[in-house]
């Protein structure tokens, strides 16, 4: 079996159903099926069962399924350290980075390290930042970008702070907000946290939510056009000076900010596209970054 096979495994016990595997591998469903039946009568096993309900592994197929993601690794870190006997910096730059991150500054940044290092590929998955902690965590990326204090235990860059706000098209009083009608958005656990901790040491009574969006970014654009008040980091609304502005503050007073942090692991360094990566960081100014 090679590195195709052991992918289509976990991906097939992933999402139980031949169709979307093969989508999802831009793959026919013929190719699939022989693939599948290759790695059967080279095990001399079944490895999987078809019904009304999708696909059902066989004890056997579970085994070699479970086994799938820890082979991908290891083949990886194969070429990984092939590639690192190289004099030049190449191989494959595996980032989990948070959606607003991977939108807004990892495009500026990966066009400025990609001049000093061509021949180096990428492999980047975008989610919420609990989501690439994880990836981080479990090494299913080699560098994560994540925005939030999340309990990291090994090696991490700060990249840059923003401001808890809240942002209006008009002049509002703090003490009106329970009465106003709030645009709420999905965004990380921690950022929730946060406002709602606020909410509840400032407010006896519950926000007005008058609407409810995907984003941060959709609710930045429904408070300009006046339909109501948001309460967002401040790198969304730093190129709107035109919108009124409260910085949120705790018990002391001081503002409430959010980090956003590079986290890596301390023994990734021997790789050598990860310790260039980690050095242009720490000279790059990511806050500025577009």
């Amino acid at each position: 079996m090679d590195e195709r096979d052991w992918t289509i495994l976990m991906e097939l016990y992933e999402k139980k159903n031949i169709t979307k595997t093969a989508q999802s591998l831009y793959i026919s469903q013929p190719t699939l099926t022989k693939r599948i039946q290759h790695i059967e009568q080279e095990y001399k096993v079944s490895i999987i069962n078809r019904g009304t309900k999708g696909v059902q592994f066989t004890p056997q197929g579970e085994y070699l399924a479970k086994c799938a993601k820890e082979m991908i690794k290891k083949l990886q870190n194969i070429k990984e350290t092939v590639l690192n006997m190289e004099e030049e910096v190449t191989g494959t730059l595996r980032l989990g980075v948070s959606n607003y991150i991977a939108t807004h500054k990892l495009p500026g940044l990966l066009k400025q390290f990609q001049v000093k290092f061509p021949k180096v590929n990428y492999k980047v998955t975008t989610g919420w930042s609990q989501e690439v902690f994880t990836q981080a965590y479990h090494r299913d990326v080699q560098i994560g970008i994540v925005r939030g204090d999340y309990q990291w235990p090994e090696s991490k860059l700060l990249l840059f702070e923003e401001y808890i706000c809240i942002t209006s098209t008009q002049k509002i009083e703090l003490e009106d907000l329970p009465s106003l009608p709030r645009i709420d958005y999905e965004t990380d656990t921690l950022l929730l946290q946060i406002i709602d901790n606020w909410w509840s040491r400032t407010f006896s009574q519950p926000p007005l939510i008058g609407m409810e969006v995907d984003k941060g970014v959709t609710c930045k654009e429904m408070v300009m056009n006046g339909l109501g008040y948001g309460i967002l980091p401040s790198a969304l609304i730093d190129d709107h000076p035109e919108l009124y502005t409260i910085y949120l503050t705790d018990e002391q007073g001081k503002p409430l900010v959010r980090k956003t942090w590079l986290f890596y692991h301390e023994d990734s360094l021997k790789i050598k596209v990860i310790n260039e990566f980690v050095r242009f960081i720490e000279q790059s100014n990511v806050s500025k970054m577009k």
